[in-house]
């Protein structure tokens, strides 16, 4: 008698230890040990276990890809942000040229208007 209530308090311990951090698609499926020997309500507790820890390692599977793939649409948006200030700044520097242009011609016809005089 106590080494059946004891493989039922162990069992039961065991399950619960496990448990702890089931996600919300898992769920807790009470184990009848009642006529098991204790190898075998043991077995049934620890693969009832690993099948929790299994759906848990799943979910975070899940998590981790959404996250992955967040990152990879976020760093598409930081991407065209740079291809947008490099062509930003090329395009200030073309007007920084005309510009420079523009006024070394007017200078050089003030020049050439102050020599004629």
């Amino acid at each position: 008698m106590k080494k059946v209530v004891f493989g039922s308090a162990l069992a039961v311990g065991l399950l619960f230890s496990g448990a702890g951090q089931s996600s919300a698609n898992s769920q807790i499926q009470p184990i009848d040990i009642q006529g098991m020997d204790l190898e075998s309500a043991l077995q049934a507790v620890q693969s009832q276990r690993a099948q929790l820890l299994e759906n848990q390692l799943k979910d975070q599977l899940e998590v981790v890809q959404q996250r992955n793939q967040q990152l990879v649409d976020l760093n598409t948006q930081q991407m065209d942000m740079l291809r947008f200030q490099g062509m930003n700044n090329k395009r200030n520097e073309a007007f920084d040229v005309m510009t420079n242009f523009a006024k070394k011609m007017q200078d050089s016809r003030s020049s050439i208007i102050g020599n004629i005089r």
